[in-house]
C-alpha cells in the first residue's frame, strides 16, 4: 500500500514550484470564488492540500482574518510559512492527510483545488464526503481534473469529474451555485483542464 505521507513529502523536499504541475504564479479563479462566497473578511476558512500555494498569501492582502491551511506534507506547509515570514503566524496550518482529518471546528468555506480527485477508493470519498457534510457551514469550493484532464498527476491515479457526477456525489447536502471549465497552464507549459464547482450547504439541512 503506498505511503502517501512519504510520497508527497518527497516530492516537496526534491521539488522546486518550478518543478511541479499544480503551481500557479496567481490563483485568480479560487480567490474570486472565495471572495463571491464570503460576505465578511472573519469568514472561517480552510484550503484544503494548500501546501506551499499562494492562496493563503492573497487571501491575507485582501484582508481575510480566519485562515487555516492544511497539507500532508509537512515540508510544502514550511516553505509556505518561510515565504509568508511574519504573516505566517496569522494562518492555523494544520499537517494531515485529508482522510485522517478530525477538524476541531466548522468552516464557513472549504476550498480544495487537487485534493479531491486523488480520493479514488469509495472508503476514501465516503470519508470526505462524511467531513464537508459535518464541518462546512456554507460553501464548498472544489476544483478537480475534469473528463478532459489528466488521468494520473504526481505519478498517482486521479479520478475525473464532469459536474453531474461531481453534484450526484454532494447534492444530498449541497445545491450547486456555479461551475466552469479551465485550462491550467503548468510551469512547463502543459495544459490541465480543471472542473471548478461552487456549492452552497443547504439551510434545511443540518
Amino acid at each position: 500500500m503506498l505511503d502517501y505521507k512519504a510520497h508527497w513529502e518527497k516530492v516537496y523536499a526534491t521539488k522546486t514550484p518550478e518543478e511541479v504541475s499544480w503551481t500557479q504564479a496567481h490563483p485568480k479563479s479560487s480567490l474570486k470564488l472565495v471572495q463571491d462566497a464570503t460576505k465578511s473578511k472573519e469568514s472561517s476558512i480552510i484550503d484544503i492540500g494548500g501546501g506551499d500555494s499562494v492562496l493563503a498569501d492573497c487571501l491575507l492582502a485582501d484582508g481575510y482574518t480566519d485562515i487555516t491551511v492544511l497539507d500532508i506534507s509537512k515540508h510544502a506547509l514550511d516553505r509556505a510559512a518561510r515565504r509568508l515570514g511574519e504573516k505566517a503566524s496569522l494562518v492555523n496550518w494544520i499537517e494531515s492527510d485529508i482522510r485522517d482529518f478530525s477538524p476541531k471546528k466548522s468552516y464557513a468555506l472549504w476550498h480544495d483545488r487537487a485534493v479531491f480527485h486523488f480520493l479514488t477508493e469509495p472508503e476514501d470519498i465516503q470519508r470526505y464526503l462524511d467531513l464537508v457534510s459535518h464541518f462546512v457551514t456554507g460553501d464548498l469550493i472544489l476544483a478537480t481534473f475534469s473528463k478532459d484532464g489528466p488521468k494520473r498527476c504526481s505519478g498517482l491515479d486521479v479520478h475525473q469529474y464532469d459536474i453531474k457526477s461531481l453534484c450526484a456525489l454532494f447534492n444530498s447536502v449541497f445545491d450547486l451555485v456555479e461551475s466552469f471549465t479551465e485550462d491550467h497552464i503548468t510551469p512547463f507549459d502543459t495544459k490541465q483542464n480543471f472542473l471548478f464547482a461552487r456549492f452552497k450547504r443547504r439551510q434545511s439541512v443540518r
